[in-house]
């Protein structure tokens, strides 16, 4: 496709001023404007629909960043994060000042990142250095009539002065982008040393946990930093920070117990983040956990399709076969059991559990409840009973909070003790205590992994020619496709919107043309992959890629593609 230069970008706006709105779809297509080139790639019909869909392109002459600020895949991420929040930030600004006119006029906008350096497609570094920036943008109109001017000072003055001061390297606080590249140096070097010391986690001494509010994940101001208890402490030399100090959680089984509202959950909730690094000044920059690391819980209602959860659930009074159990309605221990056998299947290799969101009967059972009801009348094998199996035999360590049960203390490997937002070490009494009471650490029988061999087969309508396949992302709670609806509730690491919306088009893409039905899930997931690998995330579109997609991790596409309702 020829490229239009902006003189002629600026008669067609003038020739159709005033037009009918429609008009304005003749704009598509690519104008150079110097520095960078505007793709107009969709137009919306009204100025009251979504708004108009734009890409930024940059040249590496153009954009100037230094080569080894996008050579290595964890600086690149940091670099592009950089970017988008300065080139956000300064949209949205702008975007206060501009608007003026029906529906969406004078909008511009595109992705605004937390506190979590995500891989996105609103802002993306190629090999060779070039930039790409996704936006939205609302084409102005009075009623239903193009207003020409307002979108010509929209994009030849006021996006072109956003792209020259947060896009080109040579007017960006580089100072600030230096420090955002040897932050990810360092968090990479972290996640980089944790294998090697049998570690699953680690949390920096001086880290601020606790949130501002259940709908800020700002540090919160006042907070207690964190401090390691001397018998976990560990230091790990980083290339710029230098030897940090901090709590090193080994592989195994750590128990976190305390009261009510002393930071148990709140430490558990930062390692759910910890798969992600995080920004300067978050608090939790150096709160680190296993890249594949995975939160579950207990989901009354849940879609379950042909999942093994024969490890804690056998022989069922309905003689129901559990080495391949399905159902649209999961009971509490029903669905935990299916959400760690998918845990499992995605090759994770922490389990996060707290049991306040977890099925209390798949968790523990105690003697007086067995001396009325036989083990051997139970098809319940509880949590407490394969958690040390879970570790020894298939290498999946688990960290759980609890504060109601002793029930894990003679299983554990560690227990730490949060006492107003402080960790301390009690492994010694817990195990002495456990003893006390007559409880053992048991092995119990060899596990062996669950059978990962369930092949679905997708609607055959997502298939026909010619068929539009309708999405549609509810926030983080769920999305559809059609009319069939994804609760992602219960994965409670879809951190954003963005984050839906590559789960809906990954779903999307592994039903509609690489699940056919021979193929496991794990072979249609590792298939998807690979053609991200290759392509990066423009795997995830059909057409141009576009802004408000976060590229999800293997075991969140596992887990939403396990939540959708297959027909039976």
């Amino acid at each position: 496709m020829s490229i239009g230069t902006k003189e002629e970008l600026e008669r067609l706006l003038n020739s159709i001023d005033g037009s009918s709105y429609p008009a304005y779809k003749q704009c598509r297509g690519k104008w150079d404007f110097g520095f960078f080139v505007l793709s107009i790639d969709h137009v919306q019909g009204d100025p009251f629909a979504a708004p108009s869909s734009l890409r930024v392109l940059l040249t590496e002459k153009a954009a100037g960043l230094p080569r080894d600020y996008y050579d290595e895949p964890h600086r690149r991420l940091a670099c592009e994060d950089f970017l988008l929040r300065g080139f956000s930030r300064a949209l949205q600004e702008d975007s206060i000042r501009g608007r003026a006119g029906s529906g969406k006029s004078g909008l511009l906008s595109t992705d605004r990142p937390g506190q979590e350096i995500l891989k996105r497609s609103a802002l993306q570094i190629s090999d060779d250095g070039q930039v790409q920036a996704c936006l939205d943008a609302g084409f102005p109109a009075n009623g239903r009539r193009i207003h020409a001017k307002p979108l010509i000072q929209m994009l030849f003055s006021r996006l072109t002065e956003t792209v020259k001061h947060t896009l080109l390297y040579k007017n960006l606080d580089t100072k600030k982008l230096e420090q955002a590249v040897f932050l990810s140096d360092d968090q990479a070097a972290i996640r980089s040393a944790l294998e090697p010391m049998g570690l699953v986690a680690f949390l920096g001494d001086g880290a601020i946990l606790p949130r501002e509010s259940g709908i800020s994940s700002r540090p919160m101001k006042g907070a207690v930093p964190f401090a390691s208890p001397d018998s976990l402490a560990v230091t790990i030399e980083t290339p710029h920070a230098g030897k940090l100090r901090g709590m090193g959680i080994k592989k195994g089984v750590t128990l976190i117990i305390g009261g009510g509202y002393h930071g148990k959950s709140t430490l558990l909730q930062a390692l759910e983040t910890g798969i992600y690094d995080h920004i300067a000044g978050d608090g939790r920059e150096y709160v680190i956990a296993e890249g594949d690391a995975v939160k579950s819980r207990a989901e009354d209602g849940r879609s379950v399709y042909k999942v093994d959860i024969s490890l804690f659930i056998r022989n069922l009074p309905d003689k129901t076969d559990t080495t391949c159990f399905s159902t649209q309605n999961a009971s509490g221990s029903t669905s935990q059991a299916a959400g760690i056998s998918e845990t499992i299947e995605s090759g994770a290799h922490l389990l996060l559990l707290d049991e306040d969101t977890c099925a209390t009967n798949l968790m523990v059972r105690d003697e007086v409840m067995e001396s009325v009801v036989a083990w051997t009348e139970e098809p319940i094998c509880p949590f407490v009973h394969r958690v040390r199996g879970l570790s020894d035999d298939l290498g999946i360590s688990t960290i759980l909070v609890a504060g109601s049960s002793g029930a894990f203390f003679a299983q554990a490997d560690t227990v730490i003790r949060m006492d107003h937002y402080r960790a301390m070490d009690v492994t010694e009494k817990a195990h002495a205590t456990a003893e006390s009471f007559g409880l053992k650490r048991e092995k119990g029988e060899a596990l062996s992994f669950p059978d990962f061999s369930r092949k679905p087969m997708p609607d055959h309508w997502l298939k026909k020619p010619g068929e539009r396949i309708k999405l549609r992302a509810n926030g983080t709670d769920s999305f559809s496709i059609n009319h069939n609806e994804v609760d992602l509730r219960g994965m409670e690491q879809v951190l954003c919107t963005e984050m839906t919306a590559g789960l809906m088009l990954s779903v999307k893409k592994i039903l509609t043309e690489i699940m056919n039905g021979r193929r496991s899930m794990q072979e249609c997931v590792e298939l998807f992959l690979d053609s991200l690998k290759k392509t990066g995330m423009h795997a995830l579109f059909d057409g141009t890629p576009h802004g408000g997609v976060v590229l999800p991790r293997k075991q969140e596409i596992l887990a939403a593609l396990s939540r959708y309702r297959y027909p039976v």
